[in-house]
């Protein structure tokens, strides 16, 4: 193999490991470049507006607004520059199906989170009680605030891990690899969360990549992945007041859940994640995913993430 070869494939094109890691640096110089923006922005409004509030849930998602367009950024210059592809082979265009694909995610990720609670339960690990009557108000601003926020939390890890990283991988042939490689680096993400360890969180944020991987491959689109991830999250911690994570983002749930123990269940001081009554249900909703026929690929997104140099077909997204 001459030098030649180690940087550009048959096709004529980078090779995926070198795309994959310009991305990268591109995403990191986007999230310096970004977050600078929004901390002189932020500094601007403190100087110009009089004892500004912004409170821990604008930080959070501003924080989180940072993440996802560094990711998107990223994602559209590589998927550009790097292999002439429109935006719209990312997966967040609104092509055939887009809203079908992000409702019925939305529907598997509840009715998943609500299967491990479940197993947890009747396993004797969790016990739940309602709000205060007095909490009604409360609870549906926190039902809310905290779907808006949870969209666009899971939306930035999508477009990072599921986004240009995985489909870059499977147009070069390597959907196993890139699989592999986006899910631990998915849980590495999560390596600094409250409670977090390296037994079965880690082993469960892993499965849990394998899952969204598998839902952006049934569809090529990152509405699916997007619907199940948001959902779960929601419905985790503002119905049924448990950690997300190892974290506690909502005060005022539908829910609140009591974790009874043993840990190996229901995941201790991490929360749900944290168990094997995830565990389980990781693994039954990733076949469900693989082998259910109500989702599907369209044509186009298909052939723009199945092989190296795809030809775009005419569209009036110049993107």
């Amino acid at each position: 193999m001459d030098l030649q070869q180690v940087f550009i494939n048959s096709t004529g094109r980078l090779r995926s490991g070198w795309r994959l890691l310009i991305f990268v640096f591109v995403y990191v110089a986007m999230l310096f470049i970004i977050g600078t923006g929004a901390r002189i922005v932020y500094a601007v409004t403190l100087m110009v507006v009089p004892n500004p509030r912004l409170g821990s849930y604008l930080e959070s998602m501003l924080w989180r607004v940072t993440l996802l367009a560094a990711a998107l950024v990223a994602g559209f210059i590589c998927t550009r520059w790097l292999e002439a592809l429109p935006w719209r082979a990312l997966g967040l265009s609104l092509h055939d199906g887009w809203l079908r694909d992000l409702l019925f995610g939305s529907a598997v990720g509840i009715a998943s989170l609500a299967l491990a609670t479940g197993i947890a339960t009747a396993g004797g690990g969790l016990s739940f009680t309602t709000f205060a009557r007095g909490e009604f108000l409360q609870v549906v601003r926190a039902l809310a605030l905290s779907a808006v926020l949870f969209v666009v939390a899971a939306l930035a890890e999508e477009a990072l891990a599921r986004g240009y990283p995985l489909q870059t991988m499977t147009r070069a042939g390597l959907a196993g690899l890139g699989i592999l490689i986006t899910s631990l680096a998915f849980a590495g993400l999560h390596f600094t969360n409250p409670n977090f360890s390296t037994g079965i969180p880690f082993l469960n944020l892993v499965i849990a990549g394998v899952w969204f991987a598998v839902a952006y491959l049934r569809t090529r689109s990152l509405w699916f992945p997007l619907g199940i991830h948001w959902a779960w999250n929601w419905a985790l911690g503002s119905f049924f007041g448990l950690p997300v994570s190892g974290t506690a983002l909502v005060q005022h749930s539908l829910l609140h859940g009591t974790d009874l123990g043993p840990a190996w269940l229901t995941g201790g001081a991490f929360g749900i994640e944290g168990g094997m009554a995830c565990t389980i249900t990781l693994i039954v909703s990733t076949i469900f995913i693989w082998r259910t026929r109500l989702v599907s690929s369209t044509e186009e997104l298909k052939r723009l993430t199945s092989q190296e140099n795809p030809i775009p077909a005419p569209s009036t997204d110049q993107l």
